[in-house]
């Protein structure tokens, strides 16, 4: 079964140091979702607030 293009790769970019420190699929079918993470810095070691960024 061959793989739709529904799904797309776009990154987590935290909002305190600018990194993009995850790279995640998510669903594009209907638009494009705009949503925050809480995910762990590597630069900053603390848990801050991650958002999509297409590269």
């Amino acid at each position: 079964m061959a793989k739709s293009k529904a799904r797309e790769y776009v990154w987590l970019q935290c909002s305190d140091c600018g990194d993009l420190n995850y790279r995640v699929q998510v669903r594009v079918a209907g638009g494009m979702p705009k949503f925050t993470l809480k995910k762990y810095c590597r630069r900053t070691r603390t848990h801050t607030e991650h958002k999509i960024k297409r590269k």
